[in-house]
């Protein structure tokens, strides 16, 4: 298992694996935990479910103090210490990559492992690239005929040299917006923006997590739906779970944001209602759109893809994410808890997945 990592979004990490860890066949598995540091480290974490947990409101972190570990010849995992010999901990047969943002989950990562020749759970390099930038992810989608919503952006080029049409742009689509990193999940770096003199404060937000930046109009009054998807075994067809919704109110909360997601303090503003309560055309509508879209950036594995329903009962598609969270309040083991496949039935179905694939090209 690897975790941690360079991105935002590491902490949010550490919590998926201490749930990945808890609930993990010991039995059948052999788990190797190894944690990405801030810095980019590989090390030996120690695996310990409660360690990597949000305590009193404190968000996990990888110890940087830990062995650093690498990959040594034929897919074996070593481990060194200063002064030592370095010990081969044995050969790899799958890795559980559950990292969330850049440096992991946007196909860096799966393009180290496919160098190695190492089987991995989840996308390859290109669907997990689409699936973190949300303007491409958006012309693949418009392209396989999903409604998107409109949008605009802003490179670091764009907001350099002009920034007044950057403005004018985003004046265009109408207010409300919401303003995002372009490359980065777990709802960090986004602002809802009701008028123009917002925008800056917001832009400079988004940057502060990617120089890259999507501007997206807001659907009215939209519900947000959203469903997981699972690669179908011995070659069968991916398989959708259930819809669930999600609805914020109160707390200032505008939209589904980081303390709604992860922090017990946001949990009284947030409900999830799964299965969600809608007409059995728009469940139909829903989870074949999920299928398009996770055909259409050659999805593998696993996703979670999150659509808005509008007051018109348009299903427009907001994102797919190729390494959803598995954390206590995640929505995709919710999902597919509620349709027949527990927790542990979920990650030993992902580890199956992964076994069976080809690496490279073959």
């Amino acid at each position: 298992m690897v975790f941690g990592g360079r991105s935002s979004e590491h902490a949010i990490s550490c919590v998926t694996a201490a749930n990945v860890l808890q609930v993990i066949d010991r039995d059948k598995y052999e788990v190797v935990p190894v944690g990405i540091t801030t810095s980019g480290h590989w090390v030996l974490e120690s695996g310990d479910p409660e360690r990597l947990s949000i305590t009193d409101g404190k968000l996990p972190e990888v110890d940087v103090t830990a062995l650093p570990v690498l990959f040594g010849a034929d897919r074996e995992l070593v481990v060194t210490e200063p002064g030592e010999v370095p010990a081969t901990l044995g050969e790899v047969d799958v890795v559980f990559p559950l990292l969330h943002g850049p440096w992991g989950e946007d196909g860096t990562l799966q393009g180290l492992l496919e160098m190695s020749d190492i089987r991995y759970v989840g996308s390859g390099v290109l669907a997990s690239a689409v699936g973190m930038d949300k303007h491409y992810m958006k012309v693949v989608f418009a392209a396989a005929g999903l409604e998107v919503t409109p949008y605009v952006v802003i490179r670091d080029r764009d907001w350099t040299r002009d920034p007044q049409a950057c403005r004018e742009a985003v004046d265009r689509l109408g207010y409300p917006v919401f303003v995002k990193p372009a490359r980065g999940g777990s709802s960090l770096g986004i602002s809802k923006v009701n008028s123009l003199d917002e925008l800056d404060d917001a832009v400079a937000e988004a940057r502060a997590h990617d120089p890259k930046v999507i501007v997206e109009a807001s659907a009215k009054n939209p519900r947000e739906i959203e469903v997981g998807v699972l690669g179908g075994l011995n070659g069968g067809p991916a398989e959708v779970s259930v819809c669930g919704e999600i609805a914020i109110s109160g707390g200032g909360h505008d939209f589904y944001d980081f303390e709604t997601k992860y922090l017990p303090e946001g949990e009284e503003y947030t409900a999830l209602s799964v299965p969600a309560d809608l007409p059995d055309d728009v469940v139909a509508e829903v989870r074949a759109k999920a299928l398009t879209a996770f055909d259409a950036i050659e999805g593998e594995g696993l996703a979670r893809v999150d659509f808005f329903l509008d007051e018109d009962h348009n299903v427009i598609i907001n994102e797919i994410n190729t390494m959803p969270g598995f954390t206590p309040t995640s929505m995709f083991p919710r999902l597919w808890a509620a349709s027949g496949v527990d927790y542990p039935a979920l990650v030993d179905r992902l580890l199956t997945l992964a076994m069976t694939r080809n690496t490279g090209l073959r």
